[in-house]
C-alpha cells in the first residue's frame, strides 16, 4: 500500500470541525471498537488509545482497499458490510480466499511479520471499517497480548475454513459449492435475502458466470430461490442443506 493511500485512510491530517463524507462521527467510532470481538474486555484506557489512534470510515461498494504485493501498512477491522478478499491469476482469473463479515479483522499481514500483501480486498458491499497503522498494530500486540491470542485464534479458524473450502472445490460438483455458499452467506432462514451476483459467486467457486446462471435457474425452478437482479432470495434452506449431504 502507498503511503499516500494509507495516510489517506488513517486521515493523518487535522480533524475538521464537521465529519467529512464517508467518515464516522466520534461518539459512534468509539461505540464501534467496543464491538470488536478481539476487542472485548479493553479497559477503557486501552479503548480511548484506539479512538485516537484510528480512524472510522464508509467505503462504497466496488473499492479497492489493497492489492497484491501492496506494502502490508494497516491492519482493517470491519464494522459492517462485507469485503471479499481474492486472488488474481497471470490470466487475470479472480478467485475468492475469503469473505470478511462484521466484527472482524483483515489485512493482517502487519500482525505476523509480512512486509507484502498476498492478496486483494475489495467492498461487497457499502461498509464501514476502521483502519489501525502498522506502527498502532504491534504497539497495541506489545502492550495487550490478549489482543494476539485473539488475533491468533481468529487466523486459525479462517486457516481451517480456507483448507474446508479447497476440498469442497476439489471433490464437490458446482451445484454443491453454490448450494455451500448461499447458506455460509445467509442467516439459514427462508426469506433470507443475499445481495450478491452470479459473478461473484463464480468468483468464489471458480466456475463461469454462466455456468452459476444455469445452476441457479435450476435451484429457482425447484422453489430453492428467487432470482432478482443483484441478489438471491432463499425459499428453501432446508433444500440447499439437503444438496450438501447428498453430495
Amino acid at each position: 500500500m502507498s503511503k499516500r493511500r494509507l495516510f489517506g485512510l488513517l486521515g493523518r491530517k487535522p480533524a475538521p470541525t464537521s465529519a467529512s463524507p464517508g467518515t464516522v462521527t466520534r461518539p459512534r467510532k468509539r461505540e464501534y471498537l467496543l464491538t470488536i470481538d478481539i476487542f472485548r474486555d479493553l479497559p477503557s484506557e486501552a479503548i480511548s488509545w484506539l479512538d485516537d489512534q484510528t480512524k472510522m470510515m464508509t467505503i462504497p461498494k466496488g473499492r479497492q482497499l489493497f492489492s497484491q504485493e501492496d506494502r502490508a501498512e494497516a491492519l482493517f477491522l470491519l464494522k459492517k458490510g462485507r469485503v471479499q478478499l481474492y486472488r488474481l491469476s497471470s490470466s487475470g482469473k479472480r478467485l475468492e480466499i475469503a469473505t470478511i463479515d462484521p466484527g472482524a479483522f483483515f489485512g493482517e499481514m502487519p500482525f505476523i511479520g509480512e512486509s507484502l500483501r498476498h492478496v486483494n480486498a475489495e467492498a461487497m458491499s457499502d461498509s464501514t471499517l476502521c483502519v489501525m497503522s502498522r506502527g498502532d498494530v504491534e504497539r497495541l500486540i506489545r502492550e495487550r497480548p490478549d489482543v494476539a491470542l485473539r488475533m491468533m485464534e481468529v487466523l486459525g479458524r479462517r486457516l481451517a475454513e480456507g483448507e474446508s473450502r479447497l476440498e469442497e472445490m476439489a471433490y464437490r460438483n458446482v451445484p454443491t459449492r453454490i448450494a455451500s455458499v448461499l447458506v455460509r452467506l445467509s442467516t439459514g432462514r427462508n426469506g433470507d435475502i443475499i445481495s450478491i451476483t452470479h459473478q461473484e459467486i463464480g468468483d468464489m467457486i471458480g466456475a463461469l458466470r454462466e455456468t452459476v446462471t444455469k445452476v441457479l435457474d435450476e435451484f429457482q425452478d425447484h422453489g430453492l430461490v428467487e432470482l432478482g437482479r443483484g441478489r438471491i432470495v432463499l425459499r428453501d434452506v432446508d433444500g440447499l442443506r439437503a444438496r450438501l449431504e447428498s453430495d
